[in-house]
């Protein structure tokens, strides 16, 4: 699928393939490295995984991938968990944040949500003032804090 947003003309959504779990990885630590500086910590899984551990959820998630020409430039990933669409790792390169392809990314994911699911459900470091707003903006509202996480979660209309 094309994508054409503020400045991003042509990148391309794509199911994530096991070739792309290397690129993952390094764009999850990089995207998690502001996390854990913003949040003041590094206990942020994201940081901790594993090129294995990459590998092994792009089997158990859904997760898709934006590339523009040859470059990873985004990705995400969701899942049902009960009831709940499981929203997470919505990663944007630095280079490229704040031009909208971060929410275009959650609606996408939301878009994707089974028919069984009733909820949305994503966490943030609680730190987190731009993710918040954002997921604020999008309709959903905190629910708890903990070990350093905000949850947030958004009931599907219907």
């Amino acid at each position: 699928m094309r994508i054409d947003i503020d400045g991003i003309a042509d990148a391309r959504l794509a199911s994530a393939t096991p070739e792309d779990c290397p690129e993952l990885l390094v764009l999850q630590r990089c995207c998690w490295m502001r996390e854990a500086i913003v949040n003041d910590s590094l206990a942020i899984p994201a940081l901790h995984e594993s090129l294995e551990d990459v590998q092994e959820w792009t089997k158990t998630w859904s997760v898709w991938v934006v590339r523009k020409g040859p470059r990873l430039i985004a990705a995400m990933r969701a899942t049902l968990d009960g009831a709940a669409w499981d929203i997470g790792r919505i990663m944007v390169v630095p280079d490229l944040e704040g031009r909208g392809l971060g929410r275009w990314l959650l609606a996408y994911a939301e878009n994707q949500a089974p028919a069984g699911a009733h909820r949305f459900k994503l966490f943030t470091g609680v730190k987190s003032a731009r993710n918040i707003r954002m997921y604020e903006r999008a309709g959903y509202r905190i629910t708890g804090t903990g070990n350093g996480a905000a949850f947030l979660v958004k009931d599907i209309p219907g």
